[in-house]
């Protein structure tokens, strides 16, 4: 059996590995740390994990990304699967895309950038402990 999928959604890539190593530290071998560094991409692998009955339990987006932004992203992700705990990180604030994302993506939480450890930590078990 796949282990739940964490995906990990910014354009930057240095963002990206430090997400996956704080969840790695964090959790461990309890769940798969994916990443995808545009929306188009995130959404390719969400249907690919979820054709092959791998459960993506959480995404954690970036929002300022070219493209599609993360608020849409995570609009068009709970429109096909509503049960995967949403988070939004951004360095740009824009409390429109947030009150968006939180009334049309069910968006668990948003974080500021640069984040503190604990805080996204702290966020993520959070979000967790609701779905189990």
């Amino acid at each position: 059996m796949s282990k739940p999928v964490i995906l990990c959604v910014d354009d930057e890539r240095i963002m990206l590995d430090s997400l996956r190593t704080q969840l790695a530290a964090e959790f461990g071998d309890a769940y798969s740390y994916e990443g995808a560094e545009d929306a188009e991409e995130a959404l390719e692998l969400i249907s690919e994990l979820n054709d092959d009955e791998v459960s993506v339990v959480m995404i954690i987006s970036d929002w300022l990304m070219p493209g599609m932004k993360g608020d849409e992203l995570l609009i068009r992700i709970h429109e096909k699967f509503p049960h995967i705990v949403k988070i939004m990180l951004t360095g740009q604030v824009d409390q429109s895309a947030i009150a968006r994302a939180q009334q049309q993506a069910n968006l668990h939480k948003c974080l500021s950038k640069p984040w503190f450890e604990a805080e996204l930590r702290e966020t993520i078990k959070s979000a967790l402990s609701h779905k189990l």
